[in-house]
């Protein structure tokens, strides 16, 4: 290990912040104004946000389909989105009725998984249109030689869950960076959840490339956004990209507004109920 990682390891989280946001803050002012067309963004004025988690048919959707997703035994605290924000993506996706999701940052597969569960509820319980997934990583996370997902302490590809699950027909995994990624895809959306590099300079520029592959009355969820620059949990970690990424879209003009979904009805990590997930929607002003 290099002496200044080694460094860093040993810097105390209070130091660590408002060192990398002041690294972040620099790297994004480098970055050229984007524009934001929010003409197919759902607006703020169409989503009552407290009614997002408490759906009885929902819930009951969730627990057969969380007894098959437990088999896989996901672990927890690898990097991944924990085991509650999982369950709000899935409630997200079954409330909005989302037939076709992109996901930027695939990892092992633990949000892809219930992604993909919310859209075969959709599709099939629902009378819905044909669902389809894709998830974006910058690494091959199904690589048959090196098993990433091994390294995470994972029995199993995210592409093998998905098949087990009966779901390959419609998900789709690709290799490559969000940004190239958007700038070649022609396929549109209605549910994009963004949780990939994380920092300022690349979610700034996400945002507006996610709202360009929007089909009508589009979602865009982010992942790691803390609001006020502070910590949600005890142990004060921080990550200031997606708040400063989307505070410049709107200084700039971008008349979206971010929801942070707060708490939510179940635990989510650190003896918490607290969730860094957001929504992005339009404002109603």
């Amino acid at each position: 290990m290099k002496l200044k990682q080694y460094v860093w390891e040993l810097t105390p989280p209070f130091l660590k912040r408002p060192l990398r946001t002041r690294h972040e803050v620099k790297e994004l002012r480098r970055i050229e104004t984007f524009y934001c067309d929010l003409k197919y963004l759902k607006s703020i004025d169409d989503v009552i946000v407290n009614e997002l988690f408490i759906s009885r048919e929902i819930d009951l959707e969730w627990g057969d389909l969380h007894n098959r997703i437990e088999t896989f035994d996901i672990p927890d605290g690898t990097g991944g989105v924990n085991p509650g924000d999982r369950k709000a993506i899935y409630y997200l996706i079954s409330y909005f009725n989302s037939s076709s999701v992109l996901e930027i940052g695939t990892h092992i597969g633990a949000s892809t998984l219930h992604i993909a569960s919310a859209l075969y509820v959709n599709q099939t319980s629902k009378d819905g249109k044909q669902a389809h997934l894709v998830s974006v990583d910058i690494s091959d996370v199904n690589d048959p030689v090196s098993k990433p997902w091994l390294k995470h302490g994972t029995k199993h590809s995210p592409s093998e869950m998905v098949s087990r699950m009966d779901y390959g027909d419609f998900v789709e995994f690709v290799t490559d960076t969000s940004l190239n990624y958007f700038s070649e895809c022609d396929q549109k959306f209605d549910f994009i959840f963004i949780d990939g590099n994380h920092s300022a300079k690349v979610v700034y520029q996400e945002v507006p490339a996610a709202l360009n592959l929007l089909n009508d009355n589009g979602v865009v969820l982010l992942h790691d956004y803390f609001p006020d620059l502070k910590p949600l949990w005890s142990n004060g970690a921080l990550i200031p990209g997606p708040l400063l990424a989307t505070e410049r879209l709107k200084d700039e003009g971008a008349n979206l507004v971010v929801v942070p979904l707060g708490e939510l009805p179940w635990p989510t990590k650190l003896e918490s109920n607290i969730t860094s997930l957001a929504l992005v929607l339009k404002s109603g002003q």
